[in-house]
């Protein structure tokens, strides 16, 4: 029996190094395309949007209309907090020079001017908003007098005029650093939810699931159509509708993921379909489903109606609202109890011998297409609920996930494919690090840094951080 065994350790133990080196490297070969994908919609919405600070220059709440509008603010970063410019002059020209909208800024430096036209007729077209130099106040130069806006999408389009340095000096930048900390640790609470669903996944079943930001965008979408229906949840008076949509977010894709696992992966397992052809699989299967989303949900961004604009709270120099202090610990509370379980209970220490030795386990009498099955289950929980709190956070859009994908692999790269711990250090590890590069690179190109380390990763420590060591071949 210990012949037989230690023969099982070798001939699977090989199979699996063997599928994890070819996974890694089409990982790092898919990483190229997947970036192509989030950074082209970012770069178009940044042609449009400049650099807000603070509450004090935050952009003005999307107009509930059938109309596209520019929505602007004029922000004077040279005070402390960043105040609004009145009384200045914009205007918007379309492509052929002509004035198609005039407003003058408020008092808090916001503006408003409805695009002409049905919005369908304005995509892909670009308008310039341009500054009035002679409204301006004395000693008052913006960045930029003019920037051109692409309507990309049927949804209002926002743009800034930074005026001044940020004040501080290297005060000012560390105040900067410390709040981009604070909402990465915020953002990184989320992403180690997803991570830990697909590195469970990958740990149990080999797959490399590059349909997994679907399963996060599942749950935002879902928590929002809870929303959307008619009237309210009240409990004592107090409207809870999106927390209940989001708690029916997070059952609804468990059951997901059931599904998924039920008509989809188990037949492919069945058959002996291999990890790389189930991966091409994967990736079909993203394509239809946000093809799918995006015909339910329209290509515009959406926001649940509690809780889209909150006071947020000043401590010291930083501003937190209350939403994100009770998203990162409900975050965490749920990071806690999954590896809780995946530690202490019997279906978990169950879950890491099949993800240790499947073949082992069946011997050993545990039911491996069970464990597996309820993998499925927890890890598309998992990522749902991550989708329904990241779309509570900051709105989201049919490609939610898909953006998300790439810092997923990236972070479970960076901490170990099929680790558990190595999923959640990976996650704040690259969750910190993409909202501080901020601080140095333009905002649409912070994912860069995520697949850079990926690529360095792959190529010093295959295994990640937390990963053992194995010799393929």
């Amino acid at each position: 029996m210990h012949i037989f065994r230690n023969g099982l350790e070798r001939e699977f133990g090989h199979r699996r190094r063997r599928h994890r080196a070819s996974i890694l490297m089409s990982l790092l070969m898919l990483g190229t395309l997947l970036l192509g994908g989030v950074i082209a919609p970012a770069t178009a919405a940044a042609s449009g949007e400049g650099t807000s600070t603070g509450t004090a220059c935050a952009l003005p709440e999307p107009t509930d209309d059938d109309t596209i509008s520019i929505l602007g603010r004029i922000c004077d970063r040279r005070e402390s907090p960043a105040v609004g410019v009145e009384g200045v002059s914009v205007t918007v020209e379309d492509e052929e020079g002509a004035v198609v909208g005039e407003a003058t800024s408020a008092a808090d430096g916001t503006f408003v001017i409805d695009l002409p036209g049905e919005p369908i007729s304005l995509l892909g077209s670009d308008f310039t908003v341009t500054l009035d130099e002679d409204s301006l106040p004395e000693d008052t130069e913006p960045e930029v007098l003019s920037r051109t806006v692409p309507i990309n999408l049927d949804n209002d389009q926002s743009v800034t005029f930074p005026v001044g340095e940020l004040t501080g000096g290297a005060a000012g930048s560390l105040t900067q650093a410390l709040q981009l900390f604070v909402g990465g640790l915020v953002f990184s609470s989320l992403l180690a939810m997803a991570a830990l669903g697909l590195s469970m996944i990958f740990g149990t079943t080999g797959l490399t699931n590059f349909s997994h930001g679907e399963l996060v965008t599942f749950g935002a979408i879902i928590a929002f159509a809870f929303d959307q229906l008619p009237g309210q949840v009240s409990i004592g008076g107090l409207n809870v509708t999106i927390i209940v949509g989001v708690l029916i977010a997070f059952a609804a894709s468990a059951a997901f993921g059931w599904l998924n696992d039920t008509v989809l992966w188990r037949p492919l397992r069945r058959r002996g379909t291999g990890v790389i052809a189930m991966m091409i699989v994967s990736i079909g299967l993203s394509l239809f489903l946000r093809n799918l989303y995006q015909y339910f949900t329209g290509a515009q961004s959406q926001n649940y109606s509690q809780y889209a604009s909150v006071t947020p709270w000043r401590i010291g120099p930083l501003l937190v609202t209350p939403k994100e202090i009770v998203v990162f610990l409900v975050a965490m509370t749920v990071l806690v109890i999954t590896t809780s379980l995946l530690r202490y209970t019997r279906i978990g220490k169950a879950t890491r011998a099949v993800a240790d030795n499947p073949a082992l386990s069946s011997a050993t009498g545990i039911n491996v297409e069970r464990v597996i099955t309820f993998v499925w289950i927890g890890g598309a929980a998992l990522a749902g609920f991550a989708g329904a709190l990241l779309g509570l956070t900051q709105g989201f859009d049919f490609q939610i996930g898909f953006k998300l994908l790439l810092l997923i692999f990236a972070a479970v790269v960076l901490g170990g494919l099929g680790t558990i711990w190595g999923a959640i250090v990976g996650a704040f590890i690259i969750g910190i690090f993409t909202e501080l590069t901020t601080l140095f690179v333009p905002a649409e190109f912070k994912f860069v840094g995520a697949l850079l380390v990926m690529i360095i990763m792959l190529l010093i420590r295959p295994q990640g951080l937390l990963g053992r060591a194995t010799r393929v071949g």
